[in-house]
């Protein structure tokens, strides 16, 4: 059989009627062994799903206790990070977690969020995909759905959020490398079409012009925010004619590819460059060299979404609200030293080791 088992399919190949059908489903004591027998039969063989969710969706009283969460990248450790927060608080409430991964497609964030309202949602915690706008979350909002959106905002949409200090942590970030010595920084990675690259990238470019370093548009290289991006990254950043001596990199994910493209280069870390990540995974603290970054909390960020959500399903109400999360620089090893003038060299290094 073609497409989706249904439930007037069941009745009709045992011959009885949709409602017979429903009551097997739901355990009722009112149709007889030989009947439920018959349709369980047929159930199994047609290979048909009883959507418990959607039934309960349809009872007027029914409140189901799942929560919906939508990220943009599973990839991500940052996002692993993020569900676990968000877990620990909504299971302590007495809910669990529908969890999907929309991998930056809108069709695909858009099949996942019907397949969660099927379910009946009690509310929807999602870090959008590229892309997403007001209209494609106003079906969950029609449906009086409490949403939040986490590290990513939708510019329109009512819907509360929650989000970094993305401005400040970059600038943080650039001014702790100046601080080192370094003159020529580069910002590594991220898609140049969201909010959080543009928030860290302005950041980025309010440190170096207040000290009087900014030295034009190649000072950005775009890549994908992930670990391969990072590589990329900084391949085509020790091509440039003039490169950097540091960077702060989009995320974590696009720190640690370039360290990787830096070892390939025969360049050590830390040592031959500079990296500030952003994001504090978890990862970030045992990497080699400790990566120096901007710290988020994710898992502290995913249990203040929840905790956001809760309220707003507690209250019954969608009153949207926005909530920035403070951030703090994290100083590890990867910065590296202070750095001084090499005149024989043209260029800075790292202070000696007393």
């Amino acid at each position: 059989m073609k497409g989706r088992v249904t439930v007037v399919d069941i009745a009709h190949a045992c011959g009885v009627s949709k409602s017979t059908v429903s009551l097997v489903l739901q355990g009722s004591p009112l149709v007889n062994e030989a009947t439920r027998a018959r349709v369980n039969a047929v159930i199994r063989e047609m290979g048909y799903v009883y959507n418990r969710g959607a039934a309960n969706l349809r009872q007027a009283n029914a409140k189901s206790k799942i929560i919906g969460v939508v990220v943009n990248d599973l990839t991500n450790s940052f996002f692993a990070e993020l569900a676990v927060g968000i877990d620990m608080m909504v299971q302590s409430a007495g809910f669990v977690q529908f969890l999907a991964n929309s991998a930056e497609n809108i069709d695909r964030q858009h099949e996942v969020i019907a397949s969660m309202r099927e379910h009946g949602i009690s509310g929807l915690i999602i870090s959008p995909a590229r892309g997403t706008t007001a209209a494609d979350l106003k079906p969950v909002l029609s449906a009086g759905i409490p949403v939040v959106a986490v590290v990513r905002n939708v510019p329109g949409a009512k819907v509360s959020s929650l989000m970094s200090d993305n401005y400040a942590g970059a600038r943080a970030g650039v001014e702790h490398l100046i601080e080192l010595g370094h003159r020529r920084i580069a910002f590594l990675g991220g898609f140049a079409d969201t909010t959080v690259f543009s928030e860290r990238f302005e950041g980025f470019l309010e440190a170096l012009k207040a000290a009087g370093l900014y030295h034009g548009d190649d000072v950005f290289i775009p890549s994908a925010p992930s670990r391969a991006g990072g590589v990329e990254a900084i391949e085509r950043c020790l091509r440039l004619a003039s490169p950097p001596t540091a960077s702060l990199c989009f995320n974590d994910a696009v720190a640690f590819g370039v360290c990787d493209g830096l070892r390939s280069a025969g360049r050590e870390p830390g040592k031959d460059f500079a990296i500030i990540g952003f994001d504090d995974v978890i990862e970030a603290k045992t990497a080699v060299p400790a990566l120096t970054t901007i710290s988020v909390d994710p898992q502290g960020m995913g249990r203040r979404a929840a905790q956001l959500l809760l309220k707003q399903i507690s209250a019954g109400r969608t009153e949207p609200e926005t909530v920035v999360g403070s951030v703090r620089l994290a100083v590890r090893a990867s910065s590296g030293q202070p750095l001084v003038a090499d005149p024989d060299r043209g260029a800075i290094r790292p202070v000696p080791a007393m």
